[in-house]
């Protein structure tokens, strides 16, 4: 017990590196998104540079899956998202927004105040979102549950 050990990992050389990209928008049943019966299921697991591009093919495909007469609504899980990136959190809610404030940050001095907001426009044509948190659930993925919260208690 309490014993220090030096731990070295060796691998082979390589002659160029290749950036890995992870899907930030995992499938549920092993398939990118799920169609349930007439709800769409899309799970988020991390806020990265292609969390939104991975956002509006999943909705996408589910639209393409139910019809829309059909497509009752959206459950977006981001259970155990640590978050991410501040503008993945934001264009993913702005995806899911007509109009309406998603998140500012305030800074000591009034200059230092920003705000950002929904464009019109949302890619779910208005249906509900029903939005999965819990404990491990922080950062981005705060701002997202919070400005769709917000959002939908004004209507």
């Amino acid at each position: 017990m309490n014993t220090k050990i030096k731990l070295t990992i060796m691998r082979k050389a390589r002659t160029s590196r290749s950036k890995c990209r992870s899907r930030a928008c995992h499938p549920r049943a092993g398939r990118a998104v799920a169609a349930e019966d007439d709800v769409g299921f899309i799970r988020i697991t991390q806020f990265n540079e292609q969390t939104t591009e991975n956002l509006k093919k999943a909705i996408t495909d589910l639209q393409n899956q139910i019809p829309a007469e059909k497509l009752k609504g959206f459950v977006v899980d981001l259970r155990n998202n640590p978050g991410g990136l501040l503008d993945q959190a934001i264009s993913v809610s702005d995806a899911f927004l007509e109009r309406g404030e998603i998140v500012s940050t305030r800074g000591r001095n009034a200059e230092e105040t920003q705000r950002f907001s929904a464009r019109a426009g949302d890619l779910i044509k208005g249906k509900p979102v029903i939005v999965l948190i819990n404990g491990g659930s922080a950062s981005a993925s705060e701002i997202v549950a919070g400005a769709l919260r917000t959002t939908s208690a004004r209507r």
